[in-house]
């Protein structure tokens, strides 16, 4: 699993990262409003949740953009007005990101479960093993990363874009024969229709029940294993106490056939106490998405800063503005095998816990980690708008500012701790807490709330414009940045963060883990063990 999620974070990670430079340089789109929501795009179809076809067709035929010229303006000579893209050729780059738009959709949220099933099942040992695959899932997707933004990016300007987006496609048919190679090893789970059909089977039966009054003991519930096998291999699920209004879709009438129900009136407790696990994990899902909105201004707003300062690390060579988040993805690589060989082990011996701490407790470490990245990233704008005014640049937008941009390292680094702490978290939280039968839908989820993250990072960049942009007052993101007050947004994000680390704390208060009964191994005795695994 580990080959196939590295080769494909490493095409996906790839294709978004560098069409930023490809849009302008390329196929020379200089309108740079036009520029930002194609960006904005790019950086959605990364993550919104169609397989492994869809990604490869995108691929495809951006390596062919770049190679055939008929599908791309033609070189722009120095000193010479460059041709723009005509309409058929950006037709083919958008039909081309939404290709790779929709495989990823397709790959994220499956291949993770993917993994962590190899792990799970009945026997004890396996289980210890699966918080361990969420930690090296996400160290392979962060190592794809980094090659992307080094050796791909070094490969694009100083080979060619054929084989910058060439490598990519071609990492994307290795992993498809890497898992075609294996499939027969791995441990499969049949299809078993639709959870969302069963999810609204709840509904509809539970208000058709509305007025009937709740049984005094849940025994009296409907229960039937035959019927759940499909979706309760691992265990079923037990009554809980929460949403008890729901509970009524289990109340067996005179109307109900409960060897042969109809599933739109009467269901068991476990297809119950499936919907009752998704509603629990709504509010924990939306505390990651102002996280999000923080991380993603290092490929915006973090960016633009690095444009404007020192890169040189000696005087013929410059980092790239671009690969700054070098530095976020080899801290979280770094906190990622620290966490895994020594933290855990340490945080063991205080807990008892077999993963160290539990997936609740990792992100809130994660949400705090990340209000001192913002914090910090606040301090760091201010000293470097400073130093534009000492100089006199602030009316020279494009001029390099005499300070070094390692300056910027803190609130990268930060970040990438951050990002291995609570990312990871809320992942194995999903996995975790959803139901057998939905753990894709879990993994979904986390993808989306990394969606709606840079949908709200958008809204809320649109609302800062609006209400600072006036005349007579300083536009706080400013297209100059150093007559911006872009600290000020930072802070915005740190008191936002803030409250919401506070609304996460009231929601891991109160949250109910799922109870599960787990089934045993058939050679050991008979018998069930109740767990709420944390």
């Amino acid at each position: 699993m580990y080959p196939l999620s590295a080769l494909d974070s490493l095409s996906e990670t790839n294709s978004h990262m560098v069409l930023v430079t490809k849009l302008n340089s390329v196929l020379f789109i200089q309108n740079y409003e036009a520029l930002d929501n194609v960006v904005e795009q790019i950086n959605e179809s990364d993550i919104n949740s169609a397989p492994h076809g869809g990604q490869d067709k995108g691929m495809i035929s951006l390596t062919a953009s770049a190679v055939l010229p008929s599908m791309r303006p033609p070189p722009c000579e120095e000193n010479q007005v460059c041709q723009v893209a005509n309409s058929s050729q950006l037709a083919i780059l958008y039909v081309s990101l939404l290709l790779t738009s929709i495989g990823s959709g397709g790959i994220r949220p499956c291949v993770v479960s993917f993994g962590a099933d190899q792990f799970d099942g009945p026997d004890k040992k396996q289980k210890t093993r699966t918080w361990k695959f969420f930690n090296w899932y996400y160290f392979g997707m962060g190592v794809s990363i980094l090659v992307a933004v080094t050796v791909i990016v070094y490969v694009q300007d100083n080979v060619g874009w054929g084989w910058g987006l060439g490598i990519p496609t071609i990492a994307m048919f290795l992993s498809i024969i890497t898992f075609a190679l294996g499939y027969r090893l791995y441990q499969n789970m049949d299809p078993v229709g639709s959870p969302f059909t069963r999810l609204i089977q709840v509904i509809v039966a539970a208000s058709k029940k509305r007025k009937l009054p709740m049984v005094s003991d849940p025994n009296l519930l409907y229960e039937n294993e035959e019927l759940d096998a499909g979706i309760s291999t691992t265990g079923k699920l037990l009554h809980s106490k929460q949403f008890s209004f729901l509970d009524k879709a289990a109340i067996i009438t005179d109307e109900d056939d409960p060897k042969s129900p109809n599933l739109w009136r009467l269901n068991t407790v476990h297809r119950v106490e499936e919907l009752k696990s998704v509603i629990r994990m709504g509010p924990i899902w939306a505390a990651g998405i102002v996280l999000i909105t923080a991380y993603v201004q290092q490929g915006t707003f973090s960016l633009r800063q690095a444009k404007t300062m020192n890169r040189h690390l000696t005087k013929s060579f410059e980092i790239p503005a671009g690969s700054m988040t070098v530095f976020t993805m080899v801290f979280m690589l770094s906190t990622i095998t620290l966490y895994d060989r020594l933290l855990i082990r340490i945080a063991r011996h205080y807990t008892g816990l077999d993963r160290g701490i539990t997936f609740i407790q990792r992100m809130g470490i994660g949400f705090a980690i990340s209000i001192l990245a913002t914090l910090v990233s606040g301090f760091v704008e201010t000293k470097r708008r400073n130093a534009a005014i000492a100089y006199g640049l602030v009316d020279k937008p494009h001029s390099i500012i005499p300070i070094s941009v390692f300056w910027l390292v803190p609130q990268y680094g930060l970040h990438g701790i951050a990002e291995a702490f609570m990312s990871i978290g809320h992942l194995e939280f999903f996995y975790d807490q959803a139901p057998e039968s939905m753990r894709s839908t879990g993994a979904a989820l986390f993808w989306t709330s990394i969606a709606v993250g840079n949908y709200f990072s958008t809204f809320l960049v649109s609302i800062i414009h609006k209400y600072t942009a006036k005349p007579g007052r300083t536009d706080w993101l400013d297209s100059n940045l150093n007559k911006g007050k872009l600290e000020y947004f930072y802070w915005l994000i740190t008191a936002l963060q803030t409250i919401n680390l506070v609304y996460y704390l009231i929601c891991a208060r109160f949250y109910t883990m799922k109870p599960i009964q787990l089934r045993q191994k058939e050679e050991e005795p008979e018998g069930v063990e109740l767990a709420q695994r944390v």
